[in-house]
């Protein structure tokens, strides 16, 4: 099992993490390679929080739906639209997967726009593999939480409770690719340039992310903009003005308002939480 690699890391830009924020050690793992176009990464933070105090985590979140094993809770994921936060507290962990963009609709047996901004106990979309899959996390993770050896023997548990949602069917490899494309194309700014690199009118587009994914492709599109802005403002020196040129917006306050209105930051304020002191 492979962690941390430059890939993974690269994942990190969501997480708007405050850094300040000591919380929590992250450790991140590749998924197996025969889940490939259906698992895509695993995530685990083990954390120690001091009493009466807390550290939320915010995260700007891929187009993914995700399982959550944690000590008092067990959920399956859909998409958040805006920002993601959980909030830490005391001592604990948590085993995450994130799903690709296919796998939502083949674990759930249901369209992921049903899923849009909530989540259920595992159970509900897993049935008795569910509990199983609780169990076994919890079981691996009790000892010791920041034991590689327990992180591997929970994501073979993860492993052995999904691999029945395989393979991958042909629409779920569309949707796939077409979440890869926005993801990796900064020049993409517009729904009407995903339509036509796959050959799909723009209301069969539309319902195909609706399914498959529960939001639009006008979300993909302003999802990666502010994950690479995001990006771009961690890093110092960048200007607010180069920083909207360089995602195709047409003007600096069009940009601070999207910004603002997802993360609750203007671009300013997060780019001084993070300038070096």
């Amino acid at each position: 099992m492979k962690p941390d690699s430059d890939r993974l890391e690269a994942i990190a830009r969501a997480h708007l993490k405050d850094p300040r924020d000591a919380s929590h050690r992250m450790h991140r793992y590749d998924a197996p390679p025969q889940f490939a176009g259906f698992l895509q990464w695993f995530w685990i933070p083990v954390w120690s929080v001091p009493p009466g105090q807390e550290a939320p985590q915010k995260v700007l979140q891929y187009p993914n739906s995700l399982i959550v094993i944690a000590q008092d809770y067990a959920r399956f994921y859909g998409v958040v639209a805006g920002l993601s936060t959980t909030t830490l507290t005391g001592d604990g962990w948590a085993v995450g997967v994130a799903c690709a963009p296919a796998a939502g609709f083949l674990i759930s047996g249901r369209p992921m726009a049903e899923f849009t901004d909530r989540a259920v106990d595992v159970s509900e979309v897993l049935g008795d593999a569910g509990e199983e899959l609780t169990d076994r996390v919890r079981t691996a993770m009790a000892a010791d939480p920041a034991d590689p050896a327990a992180h591997a023997a929970a994501v073979d548990a993860f492993g052995d409770a999904l691999q029945r949602y395989l393979p991958v069917d042909d629409e779920g490899e569309l949707v796939n690719r077409l979440v890869a494309f926005v993801e990796s194309r900064g020049d993409v700014t517009r729904v009407a340039q995903v339509s036509e690199e796959f050959g799909l009118g723009e209301r069969a587009l539309q319902r195909l992310v609706h399914r498959r994914i529960g939001l639009t492709p006008k979300w993909l599109i302003q999802r990666r903009r502010l994950q690479e802005a995001a990006e771009r403002l961690r890093t110092e020196g960048t200007s607010l003005a180069d920083v909207a040129a360089a995602l195709g917006y047409a003007d600096q306050p069009h940009f601070s308002r999207d910004f603002a209105a997802v993360t609750g930051m203007t671009p300013g304020e997060f780019a001084a939480l993070h300038a070096h002191p």
